[in-house]
């Protein structure tokens, strides 16, 4: 049987239920102070780049890579068959001008050149040989045609006596007609003589520029060879620095085959390349900034070779101090062609903090506590980011990458 609980035992156990709730309140307040605390995280100052906002000219980069080249490079090639009989420099050796670079073997040339000063002398006694031929050709026609003139003149003079002798019966019109056909006759041949004689007049001054023509094209290929004798002789026409020499001795070479390259190294040129899928950006005439360590060059784009290989662009860039002290040959460097421009923009040094987007959240310093906080960028380099909006010129943002902490409001910086 069921027994009815005291006011005691009630009220004591309303304040049990009372201490109880009160405890897990105490309980629940304390988890989220601790995991508050362990949200407020901390980074210590040595593993943050910090850097100011300031005010100043923002690029557009396009980011490529190039080497340096010497801007005149000379390749010096052989201009006739021969070997190779002595080297008088070795690569890296400044050279000046008029110092011979290379001696070669010109006996076959030498026998080539003979054999040509002959095929002229031929050329040229057959000009005389055929004068003399068309000029007696001509006149052999004159005097036959004088002979023909004169027997004309004979037929024509017996036509007219048989033609009296036939009037008193000594003749008869047979011996007349005979007599004129043998003039009709003789005043063709006299004809066709004028005839032949007037063109061996024509044909002659063909015949004989055809025969000067050809003498001419060997004299031309005399000369010709005779200057690549003289070219022959291997030696510079400006100072430089021999970057390569084939310092094979002995060596056959071809016409035209290379022999060495002389190149000035006081002044040079980059010669770029980038990804294809800037092709539509990258146009002649667009600035370029080449980085050499710490040094800036700028310049221009000059050329982009029509060509894409392996999905790679070429170009050309042709720098404002192109002597300066820290370009060398073949040297790696960084390019950065410029797109765009901004004049007097907010900007802050660029970092892993910015990722391209055009709203991000970075972290201002202030009073050794990061705040976190939405800005707008605009156009953006290697160097730098434009601010549009979010920041203000002389605040402290952090610039690495604290993206482990981007559910957080604030993060504590701990100096060390």
């Amino acid at each position: 049987m069921d027994r009815e609980l005291s006011q005691y035992t009630i009220n004591r156990k309303k304040i049990k239920n009372i201490a109880v709730g009160l405890a897990g309140v105490a309980l629940l307040a304390g988890g989220i102070y601790y995991f508050r605390n362990s949200l407020q995280s901390s980074v210590e100052s040595s593993k943050i780049r910090v850097a100011v906002v300031e005010t100043g000219n923002v690029e557009n980069t396009l980011t490529a890579t190039g080497e340096v080249i010497p801007a005149f490079e000379q390749v010096i090639t052989s201009p006739i068959r021969a070997s190779i009989k002595q080297v008088f420099f070795t690569p890296g050796s400044q050279v000046k001008t008029g110092q011979p670079i290379v001696s070669l073997d010109k006996s076959l040339t030498l026998i080539e050149l003979e054999k040509l000063k002959d095929q002229l002398a031929l050329k040229l006694n057959s000009v005389d040989k055929l004068k003399m031929d068309l000029d007696k050709k001509i006149y052999d026609a004159d005097i036959n045609d004088r002979i023909k003139s004169l027997t004309i003149n004979r037929l024509k003079a017996e036509l007219e006596d048989i033609k009296r002798l036939q009037k008193v019966g000594g003749r008869t019109q047979e011996d007349v007609t005979k007599a004129e056909n043998n003039l009709k006759i003789a005043e063709y041949e006299k004809a066709q003589l004028e005839n032949e004689l007037a063109y061996n007049r024509k044909s002659v001054g063909a015949n004989v520029r055809e025969s000067q023509l050809n003498a001419q094209i060997e004299s031309k290929n005399l000369k010709e060879m005779e200057h690549k004798l003289k070219m022959a002789d291997i030696v510079a026409d400006r100072s430089g620095v021999l970057t390569w020499v084939n310092d094979k001795i002995g060596t056959a070479v071809n016409e035209g085959e290379m022999l060495a390259r002389l190149a000035d190294l006081g002044s040079f040129r980059i010669e770029g390349s980038c990804s294809d899928v800037y092709a539509d950006q990258l146009k002649v005439g667009l600035p370029v900034i080449v980085r050499i360590n710490e040094t800036d060059l700028r310049g221009m784009v000059t050329q982009i070779k029509p060509s894409v290989e392996n999905g790679i662009m070429q170009f050309s860039v042709q720098l404002d101090d192109n002597r300066n002290a820290a370009l060398r040959p073949n040297m790696k460097v960084e390019v950065f062609i410029v797109t765009k421009r901004v004049e007097k923009a907010v900007r802050v040094m660029n970092g892993p903090a910015f990722n391209g987007k055009r709203k991000t959240y970075v972290f201002v310093l202030e009073n050794g506590v990061g705040k976190r906080r939405e800005v707008e960028t605009g156009l953006s380099s290697f160097d730098f980011v434009e601010i549009k909006s979010g920041l203000q010129p002389g605040e402290k943002v952090i610039v690495s990458d604290l993206s482990q902490f981007e559910h957080l409001n604030e993060i504590r910086i701990n100096q060390k």
